[in-house]
């Protein structure tokens, strides 16, 4: 059974490139009512600053 708190997985890395982990996308949705992380990370990707291919384990 899950943690009651809702707090599986938070150090789980989402995002390599920014660091941002499951745990920092959850409270950025509480705070805001949405991620405001998502799209900063959308934005990176558009200029070309996304390095997934190297930095995230299998490479996406």
């Amino acid at each position: 059974m899950g943690n009651p708190t809702g707090s599986d997985g938070d150090d789980e890395l989402i995002c390599y490139c920014f660091r941002h982990s499951r745990g920092d996308i959850r409270e950025d949705v509480r705070r805001h009512g949405h991620s405001t992380i998502l799209t900063a990370v959308r934005q990176a990707h558009r200029e070309g600053r996304c390095r997934c291919d190297t930095l995230h384990p299998q490479g996406r």
